[in-house]
């Protein structure tokens, strides 16, 4: 079944944990913002919408020749809710679901973004979640109906409000990967990223 799903990577944090642009760390031989970028473009997503605030120029210059729509965040200092809203902005009226993924996540590969996508596209509940041994990662799907409801989220709290208030219309998907769950803030969360790498 092919389902339209648009895809936003959330890439417009500061970093300030890391102290330095997290993005543009190296990964394998790339960065860890082109392996997300790579990840989603080599999946069954329909479209990928960049949403960049802080560093924007820098990482434009890594992702120039791949097709992605760009859309920039200039109150990335508010939090992941202004960045959602102005990736909503780009989303395709053919949308039937709205993936929300995090640039600082190069482990999730497109095979475990194509078993979301699929689980969404055939099941019947409007919010798709991966889960790793209990706890809940990313990326999540909404459908298009919760459009409306994601431009009106505030501040870091993204999705959760809406996954909270619908409990009736979620999918927890079990996922066999960490990756779902790992994502990077500091030097530490890096170096332990780079072990994970080398298992």
């Amino acid at each position: 079944m092919n389902t339209f799903v648009s895809a936003i990577l959330l890439a417009a944090g500061e970093s300030k944990r890391m102290g330095r642009p997290k993005l543009l760390l190296p990964f394998g031989s790339s960065t860890i913002l082109e392996q997300s970028v790579d990840n989603l473009l080599n999946s069954s997503v329909a479209e990928l919408i960049l949403v960049v605030g802080c560093t924007a120029e820098q990482l434009l210059m890594k992702i120039a020749n791949r097709p992605v729509k760009v859309a920039i965040n200039r109150d990335y200092r508010r939090g992941m809710s202004a960045s959602i809203k102005a990736g909503l902005d780009l989303v395709s009226d053919e949308a039937k679901g709205i993936m929300l993924a995090l640039a600082d996540q190069p482990f999730i590969d497109s095979y475990i973004i194509n078993c979301l996508i699929e689980a969404f596209g055939i099941g019947n509940k409007g919010i798709v979640i991966p889960v790793y041994q209990g706890k809940r990662g990313h990326p999540v799907i909404f459908a298009s109906k919760y459009k409306e409801k994601l431009l009106v989220v505030k501040d870091d709290v993204g999705g959760r409000q809406i996954i909270a208030e619908h409990p009736e219309d979620l999918f927890q998907m079990g996922i066999d990967s960490e990756s779902v769950i790992l994502d990077i803030n500091t030097q530490r969360d890096y170096r332990a990223l780079i072990a994970y790498s080398k298992r």
